[in-house]
């Protein structure tokens, strides 16, 4: 069994049980996030609500068309110069969102957590939504380099288009500045940095005077999301720091071996760096029995009155009477 052939059946099927197992996961955390008052006032949790919005934007616009593409042969960038330029900008736009998600979440628990109070201040749902809209626009305006930049390309060994970056200066502005920087070593740096303190803050919050509930959500909070940064340095380091080296070797080496090698190391670590997207409802349930709780109970909750909207409907529902034959 070659190494090209075992790459493409665990993509194959790593990719489609990452995409399920990611919408399905995701959604539960925006159902379980907006249902509950402590979460909608919290803006850790408002982070977190808009982080699994664009991850589902990053499965279905990235992890999809890869699925498309190694599974059945299809791309549909290839189709349509529309989805050609949609797929490379929203791709990247969900992408660098999430991580931007992920920074503000985790240096938001800091402040949440601090002894400080004017560091305080500054964790409070209306500066989170400010700060939101902020990034919106900034990496909005940010993607409309993508947009004009993205066109069809015809390889000269396949013959086939392919949907790419043409201009050269936008391409290694990419791959150094956004894939290398922006989402790459760089929130993994902050995450890491802020989550260190945030999380000895919390060794010295059982001793500070403040009200319980607080002090029981800034707990689960900035475990929650201190634990997903560690997952984010398994499943992004290993990606970046391989499609550096892969970048470097396939531009000098000429050694099949070598380069098949390469690529299916780079098949593994794609798959990885699509876990972060998918994987975060799992590690919250898995960390937090509080949140078990509450996922348990807003589940029970909408069932219940899911069950007395269908017994009104039945109760104020009218039934002829049938009149008797003599």
């Amino acid at each position: 069994m070659s190494l090209i052939y075992l790459g493409q059946q665990i993509a194959i099927y790593g990719d489609i049980t990452t995409f399920i197992i990611g919408v399905i996961g995701q959604t539960l955390n925006i159902i379980v996030f907006c249902s509950l008052r402590t979460f909608r006032q919290s803006s850790c949790a408002f982070y977190l609500t808009t982080m699994s919005f664009v991850n589902i934007g990053q499965l279905f616009f990235g992890l999809i068309s890869r699925i498309m593409i190694t599974g059945f042969a299809v791309d549909w960038s290839t189709m349509s110069m529309t989805f050609c330029k949609l797929r490379q900008t929203i791709f990247v736009f969900c992408s660098i969102m999430s991580y931007t998600c992920l920074c503000l979440a985790m240096i938001d628990q800091y402040f949440a957590t601090s002894t400080h109070r004017r560091w305080q201040q500054w964790s409070h749902i209306r500066i989170a939504h400010y700060l939101m809209i902020f990034f919106t626009i900034i990496w909005s305006l940010h993607m409309i380099l993508y947009i004009f930049s993205t066109d069809y390309v015809i390889s000269s060994v396949t013959g086939k288009a392919a949907c790419i970056v043409t201009k050269h200066y936008i391409a290694n502005y990419r791959y150094y500045f956004v894939a290398l920087c922006i989402t790459g070593y760089l929130p993994v740096t902050l995450t890491v940095f802020f989550g260190i303190l945030a999380y000895q803050n919390i060794q010295q919050i059982a001793y500070r005077t403040i009200p319980l509930v607080r002090r029981e959500t800034d707990k689960q909070l900035t475990t929650m999301v201190f634990t997903q940064v560690l997952i984010n340095v398994v499943t992004n380091v290993p990606f970046i720091t391989l499609t550096a080296v892969s970048t470097t070797l396939n531009n000098s080496a000429t050694n099949t071996t070598v380069l098949q090698r390469m690529q299916f190391a780079y098949i593994v670590t794609t798959i990885l760096f699509y876990t972060y997207f998918s994987i975060s409802f799992y590690i919250y349930i898995c960390v937090s029995e509080r949140f078990r709780r509450q996922f348990f109970y807003v589940l029970c909750h909408l069932h219940r009155k899911q069950c007395r909207k269908q017994q009104q409907v039945v109760h104020n529902q009218i039934f002829p009477i049938q009149s008797q034959s003599k």
